[in-house]
């Protein structure tokens, strides 16, 4: 079984200390990444030159919690980071000065509540310890989940824990269910055979997407750049759905999953390119924003108190102007 290159550590402890000014432009763009199926085309642009084909030198830096990846951004020791909507739209809220360039990917199947032989349904968590990492899209679901079905976090025992964790505390039966995100829902279903999924993202479609994510000072100052990392993204898409196994054997190398696992995760992951982006961003994406703000609001008060408009989540001009290539 291939497996990932260890993670990379960085101590960024003190970095909201510091100013959120951008940091200058270095000759290699930082990004930062977590093993997620649907950041798999920024693996496979590194690891086939596409980026540099495009004209841009970009590192990818590993990272397991959401939190240092934010540090990481306000510090200036990544340029850019992949980041969930619902992440972006709490570092708003919190002043945290962030912008949106590419829509990445949506989730459907590959983000789920996973529970135990005991648990059928969201319902049946009602009283019961559940695993899942706050402020990142497992407490987006869990909590849309929960309130789908009359409920709320005060129904459920919450443990926060790392999205990596969630799965394994399921199986070690030091939590009840998990909510987690592919491959590690993949791995506690082999590991368990008496886990289950009980609900999964495609319950509300959209709910769950990622963005490419930069400071708005220096998004606006690096803007070529960016459109080279884009070039770069829409080329190893077009790649992956074109070669879907040498593609699929990169991206699940990446994220250390097998590829029987691999292969029916990824089918619950949408890739969207540059011309994609310009189609949903003429009204789908915005009207997806808001309903996840509405949600965020009512079911997480205190990270979230106003709906971000798309057009402050997003800075478009370099994924326009590559669609329009």
């Amino acid at each position: 079984m291939s497996t990932k290159a260890p993670l990379k550590s960085l101590l960024l402890t003190a970095a909201f200390c510091l100013a959120a000014a951008p940091a200058a432009l270095a000759d290699t763009i930082k990004i930062g990444v977590q093993p997620w199926l649907g950041y798999g085309p920024l693996w496979v642009a590194a690891e086939k030159g596409f980026f540099k084909e495009a004209g841009v030198e970009v590192e990818l830096v590993n990272f397991n919690w959401d939190q240092d990846l934010t540090a990481g951004l306000a510090s200036g020791n990544l340029h850019l980071v992949a980041a969930a909507t619902n992440t972006t739209l709490v570092n708003i809220n919190q002043n945290i000065p962030v912008v949106g360039i590419l829509v990445m990917d949506e989730a459907s199947t590959a983000d789920a509540v996973i529970a135990g032989d005991a648990i059928k349904t969201i319902a049946d968590l009602k009283g019961k310890s559940v695993a899942y990492e706050r402020g990142a899209t497992s407490d987006l679901l869990l909590n849309y989940a929960l309130k789908a079905n009359g409920m709320s976090l005060a129904d459920v025992t919450p443990v926060p824990m790392g999205a990596s964790e969630a799965g394994l505390a399921l199986i070690a039966g030091r939590v009840d269910a998990a909510v987690t995100y592919e491959p590690y829902i993949s791995t506690a279903l082999r590991q368990d055979d008496k886990a289950s999924v009980i609900y999964t993202a495609a319950e509300k479609p959209g709910l769950i997407s990622d963005l490419l994510v930069g400071n708005p000072d220096w998004v606006k100052a690096n803007q070529k750049d960016l459109e080279a990392v884009i070039r770069g993204w829409d080329m190893a898409v077009n790649f992956v759905r074109e070669n879907p196994a040498e593609g699929g054997q990169m991206i699940a190398d990446a994220v250390g999953a097998p590829m029987e696992e691999f292969e029916p995760a990824f089918k619950g992951v949408h890739l969207f390119t540059s011309k994609e982006n310009a189609e949903i961003l003429k009204g789908q994406y915005q009207d997806t924003v808001a309903a996840i703000g509405g949600i965020m609001i009512e079911t997480n008060p205190e990270d979230i108190t106003r709906i971000v408009p798309a057009e402050e989540l997003l800075n478009t001009d370099a994924v326009l102007a590559v669609a329009a290539q």
